[in-house]
């Protein structure tokens, strides 16, 4: 009788894990139209559902208009005055007045975490003249990051037919602006203080993306609607060195959408440290003062690769049979190569711990003349 109960208990133990290993791997069902989930290091798709099917953004397409503003503030952080064609503009606003003057970061900020169409509108007029050069500059960047399903109309979001984007096309616009230190912190921050220089004060916003708060890692991005084009947001986390970005467009429940999406990848991907610091051996000199040199390893950078991938990871040490002197300390001499099939994950370098110097002999003069007589040959 004891055995077969735990006969039983073994056997409900393993249907238990076959369940979560199971439930790990599914894929989430989600309620937006068009999703997509990368790898925000190299771009690697882990879960999409109708990813290029061109739709309107909402206010997401701030993330652009952002981007460029910032970098624009990177060369000349300008004071602008706020004008009545800025501010003329419907939906989400920072409150911005006439004559307020303030500088172009903080109109970024103003955009990403209250999703203010004033702070957009004015940045685009700053920068390019008119909302209309500025879209001519949103649409040659996402020309320059292959973004072939997207044209931009508006530096808002707001509704037109001829401004919409795909879900991939919106994780690789998210994925270069988060390696913008300037955009991720804003992004990041849940609350911000806008410093204005006329009048002379600071305000304190407070981000509209709830993900910050509501999910663990959370580090951005935007959130975005409008009646056509529904519930949008585009998300980044970060956990254990694994980056990710989630994309959902006309999501009725997007937070919810996203927290699956994020749990899913989170799953899928493994940092691994690679560290041969403590690797060490001895490489044969030829013609050097030394036999020999020792050769030391280094520390390489942390790659993020599938978990299944990770138990099929080889590693080789590449070196020749010997070196020919003279040697220098430092000196590149082979790599620890980390392979997955035929594909190249990381590599660190093995590199010289000494210096070698070459042998000098003292030739007689019948050494001497064959030295020449080898030289003129090899010409």
């Amino acid at each position: 009788m004891l055995k077969k109960i735990i006969s039983l208990l073994v056997a409900l133990i393993v249907c238990c894990a076959v369940s979560v290993l199971a439930f790990a791997d599914a894929e989430p069902q989600v309620s937006a139209r068009s999703a997509i989930l990368i790898n925000a290091d190299d771009g690697q798709i882990l879960f999409a559902k109708d990813e290029n099917t061109k739709r309107p953004m909402a206010s997401t397409t701030k993330i652009m208009t952002a981007l460029l503003t910032l970098e624009a503030a990177a060369v000349n952080n300008k004071v602008v005055t706020i004008t009545g064609v800025m501010v003329r503009v419907e939906g989400s606003s920072m409150g911005l007045q006439v004559g307020d003057q303030l500088c172009l970061k903080s109109l970024a900020a103003g955009m990403l975490v209250v999703s203010g169409n004033d702070a957009a509108n004015s940045a685009a007029i700053a920068v390019s003249g008119s909302t209309k050069a500025f879209a001519e500059l949103m649409n040659k960047r996402a020309d320059e990051l292959h973004m072939t399903n997207t044209h931009f109309v508006t530096p808002s979001g707001l509704d037109d037919d001829e401004h919409y984007t795909t879900a991939k096309d919106m994780a690789t616009l998210a994925m270069a602006a988060m390696k913008n230190p300037d955009f991720a912190e804003i992004a990041g921050n849940r609350l911000m203080n806008v410093d204005y220089v006329n009048p002379d004060q600071t305000r304190r916003f407070t981000n509209h993306n709830k993900l910050l708060s509501m999910y663990d890692g959370c580090t951005g991005v935007k959130t975005g609607f409008t009646k056509k084009s529904g519930r949008c947001l585009v998300s980044a986390a970060k956990r254990n060195g694994v980056n990710l970005i989630a994309v959902t467009l006309n999501a009725s429940d997007d937070w919810n959408d996203h927290e699956k999406l994020l749990n899913y990848g989170f799953t899928k991907l493994v940092s691994c440290s690679i560290d041969d610091s403590g690797f060490s051996c001895t490489l044969p000199v030829v013609g050097g003062n030394e036999p020999n040199v020792e050769v030391h390893g280094t520390v390489g950078s942390n790659v993020v690769i599938g978990m299944a991938e990770s138990v099929n990871v080889k590693r080789t040490v590449e070196l020749p049979r010997f070196i020919y002197a003279p040697v220098e300390a430092g000196q590149l001499l082979g790599v620890v190569r980390y392979t997955v099939g035929e594909k190249t994950i990381a590599t660190t370098e093995l590199v010289a711990a000494g210096e070698v110097t070459p042998l000098h002999e003292n030739k007689n003069i019948f050494q001497i003349f064959m030295d020449k007589v080898k030289a003129l040959f090899s010409i």
